[in-house]
């Protein structure tokens, strides 16, 4: 089979097992890229050539997440796709320990507050205040908004899991008004020319409010949410119940908000 071949079939057998659209595009991705790599002999499992693979990736200064993605994918097409019973013998690559970037509650309220288009001061306070990832904030539709008990049901998030997550108070009457004209389907924030926003308008809002707001942190739009977990903690909600919030699998995920939250350094005094 040629390239195309090999990846259509591998197309075929993803959506076969209900994979996302996201994480299709992404395996097709990477595998595209060994294929164009080795060149020839492509159904053939060779570990030499897939190592060589990932150490020129990692040359080019990609990621450890992108470097594991890559050999998942190939482990997937050589396992599955060619039904290889040789044993693919390379370890995932060691993720560096960095800790996410928490934006204080004053810097988050200085970031909203010079924002000044409505409905963008709304998708912020939502994002934060139900600790939403940017794909979750801008297709969220109107029938996912469950007012009379203060949740969003998001549907079909990373890993097609549902979720109930909360939403604040204070924002109920704007979340309310914004939708009052449209349909149940109707997306909430909404494009000018139609359909959703686009994952770049939403990151590109918070951006534009952190320059606003003169804050020098190194942080993105998924700040948002990583600070919405560390509040709460600091608040002293259980950490078990902000898993739940976040839709993380392993409660190690959510134990990293830990490390950046205040509880601890609040009772302890620096010997200067």
């Amino acid at each position: 089979m040629n390239k195309q071949e090999l990846l259509d079939k591998t197309e075929r057998e993803l959506k076969v097992r209900n994979y996302s659209n996201k994480t299709i595009k992404t395996y097709l991705h990477y595998l595209s890229e060994y294929f164009d790599f080795k060149m020839d002999n492509l159904e053939k499992m060779d570990i030499n050539s897939i190592k060589d693979f990932i150490l020129y990736k990692k040359e080019q200064k990609y990621s450890p997440q992108t470097l594991n993605l890559s050999i998942n994918t190939l482990k997937f097409f050589y396992h599955e796709i060619m039904k290889s019973g040789d044993k693919m013998d390379i370890h995932t690559v060691k993720r560096d320990n960095k800790l996410p970037i928490v934006l204080s509650r004053d810097e988050i309220k200085r970031i909203i507050d010079s924002v000044t288009n409505k409905k963008h001061k709304l998708l912020l306070s939502v994002a934060y205040g139900s600790g939403l990832r940017v794909s979750e904030v801008v297709s969220l539709k109107v029938k996912d908004i469950i007012f009379d008990n203060l949740t969003l049901h998001i549907k079909g998030a990373k890993g097609r899991k549902d979720r109930i997550t909360i939403f604040p108070d204070s924002i109920k009457v704007e979340l309310q008004e914004l939708v009052s004209t449209k349909n149940g389907d109707d997306i909430v924030f909404g494009s000018e020319r139609g359909g959703a926003l686009s994952l770049r308008s939403a990151q590109k809002v918070f951006e534009n409010g952190l320059n606003k707001a003169n804050i020098k942190k190194d942080a993105s739009f998924h700040s948002l949410r990583h600070s919405f977990a560390t509040h709460l903690l600091e608040n002293g909600i259980d950490i078990r119940y902000i898993q739940e919030l976040l839709g993380h699998n392993n409660i190690r995920t959510t134990q990293v908000y830990t490390s950046v939250s205040n509880i601890g350094a609040r009772s302890i005094k620096s010997p200067l």
